[in-house]
């Protein structure tokens, strides 16, 4: 088990924000299990806790907005990571999407996406989301850097830029994923 531990905290992840409201109010949760998993149809996956109060009512939902987080954004990702607090309070900047759902639009970032698939699996619920729309930015270059997460802390994603090497490509044009 510690070297799950171990190989699972030297492996940095994205880090992502998922909103929903299933009736009762909005949730907003951070997540680093983000994946994609088709690219046609676009879908994603992640993984709820199953002893979480706000990942039961994401779980319950029928669609969710994905908000991909740069380092700009760490402010609002560490809130949403806080148990107990009030992440959508008076001084926290959201609204709801003309469907309904919250969203953080000051993530410049995001998808709308609906709930396909859940996979129950002990301590948790894998769900998969397919892509129904996109933030009107989606296509925009982003200055800030990325946002990854690994050995329990937040780090920066930046280009490793070495003079006359191309960028190494993990996947064909052909793949399928993103």
């Amino acid at each position: 088990m510690e070297a799950f531990f171990s190989a699972f905290r030297h492996h940095p992840s994205g880090v992502a924000i998922i909103t929903a409201d299933a009736g009762d109010g909005p949730v907003a949760l951070t997540v680093s299990s983000l994946i994609s998993v088709s690219a046609s149809p676009p879908m994603v996956a992640f993984s709820l806790s199953a002893s979480s109060s706000t990942a039961k009512a994401v779980e319950q939902a029928e669609t969710v907005v994905v908000h991909f987080v740069r380092r700009g954004d760490m402010k609002l990702a560490r809130l949403c990571a806080t148990s107990g607090v009030d992440r959508f309070g008076a001084d926290v900047r959201w609204e709801r999407l003309a469907s309904g759902e919250p969203y953080y639009p000051q993530v410049g970032f995001w998808f709308r996406a609906a709930l396909r698939g859940r996979l129950a699996v002990p301590g948790a619920c894998l769900v998969t989301a397919e892509l129904l729309s996109a933030s009107p930015f989606a296509q925009d270059a982003r200055g800030d850097d990325t946002l990854v997460y690994a050995n329990r802390t937040w780090h920066e994603l930046r280009t490793i830029s070495e003079e006359n090497k191309a960028p190494l490509l993990l996947w064909p044009e052909d793949s399928a994923t993103f």
